[in-house]
């Protein structure tokens, strides 16, 4: 059912550009003047499912939003500047998607940006779940295998949370794999479909390649190269800039990418899936992503693992002790928090 009803999903930014699907959005960008906001917002603006685009950020958002502005499409574009303006900035949001917080830079784990973008992202989900309690929250900010926790803990403490609305946007790892793969066989990488599962950071990033579609086969030491390049992806990106910030341009595509598909949905689409990190009883693990059918009121359905491979289940196993640490330290740290 995945490989099937996602394939929209990889044109999902094509389709943004079409004027075809007009609909009414207010969606809000926290962090807007940074590495990934900037192209995210670009996006954004060129998308006609998107009316109202709020940018938030602690500088340079009026000129963001000034620049923005001049693009020929309707989405109207207001720029918010400092925190006595953020709850101006999500004043009747419905979609509110934070790539706020500090790049890693080289040698750096998504774990070692915790201090910094713990209490940013507690910062602004706190006026989320005050100001516009019922809008969708897609998370950016890593370590998203902390950021999604801290989150919901967020929610909860202001008595707003639900689960189906908190989204950890993992879809970075997807279009890596559709591109590795699409590279290695020779294949059009928008047309192939690849859910990646677990978390967002190193070896918590699992690939269901047995799970791909168009079905692909390796053999077993090209497999587990392949995963190690796609759980790694993001320090081959960070290697290359050389101190210059992390993935901000695919990750901006990605992001968009997973806003186009849930606006979709929250529009009456049938049929879209993505993955992305959530509460989950998938697994052992209290936070996991699968692929999920998204619906009006966000997910609608958590389509699950589906069948593994051996390999694949290993991987699993070998992901949760991690991956349950970044989500213990997640909550922690809410609970700590004066």
């Amino acid at each position: 059912m995945f490989s099937r009803v996602v394939r929209h999903a990889t044109s999902a930014l094509g389709r943004a550009f079409s004027v075809s699907s007009q609909n009414n959005a207010k969606v809000a960008v926290l962090g807007a003047s940074g590495g990934i906001g900037q192209p995210l917002s670009l996006l954004l603006k060129n998308s006609p499912l998107v009316s109202d685009l709020s940018l938030y950020d602690i500088a340079h958002t009026p000129g963001v939003a000034a620049d923005l502005s001049h693009i020929e499409t309707r989405a109207k574009v207001t720029g918010y500047l400092g925190a006595e303006q953020l709850p101006d900035a999500l004043k009747g949001s419905e979609l509110v998607v934070i790539p706020a917080g500090v790049p890693r830079k080289p040698g750096m784990t998504r774990d070692d940006l915790f201090n910094t973008n713990a209490t940013i992202v507690a910062v602004l989900t706190e006026a989320c779940a005050q100001t516009c309690p019922e809008a969708m929250i897609c998370i950016i900010s890593n370590p998203v295998n902390s950021t999604i926790p801290i989150t919901s803990e967020v929610f909860k403490k202001l008595g707003v949370y639900n689960p189906n609305k908190i989204f950890g946007v993992t879809t970075l790892d997807v279009v890596r794999a559709n591109t590795f793969i699409g590279e290695l066989k020779g294949l059009d990488p928008a047309r192939v479909s690849v859910p990646v599962v677990g978390g967002h950071a190193g070896k918590t990033i699992i690939p269901l390649i047995s799970q791909c579609t168009p079905k692909v086969e390796f053999p077993q030491d090209q497999l587990e190269a392949l995963t190690g390049r796609i759980q790694e992806a993001g320090t081959e990106v960070v290697k290359a800039k050389a101190g210059a910030g992390s993935a901000t341009l695919s990750m901006a595509y990605a992001g968009a990418r997973f806003v186009f598909s849930l606006l979709d949905a929250m529009n009456g689409k049938e049929g879209v899936v993505e993955c992305a990190f959530v509460r989950s009883e998938e697994t052992e693990s209290p936070y996991f992503s699968t692929p999920l059918l998204l619906g009006k009121n966000g997910i609608e359905k958590n389509l699950g693992l589906g069948k593994l491979s051996a390999f694949e289940e290993k991987l699993v196993a070998e992901a949760m002790g991690e991956l349950k640490g970044s989500i213990k330290k997640g909550e922690d740290f809410v609970k700590n928090r004066k």
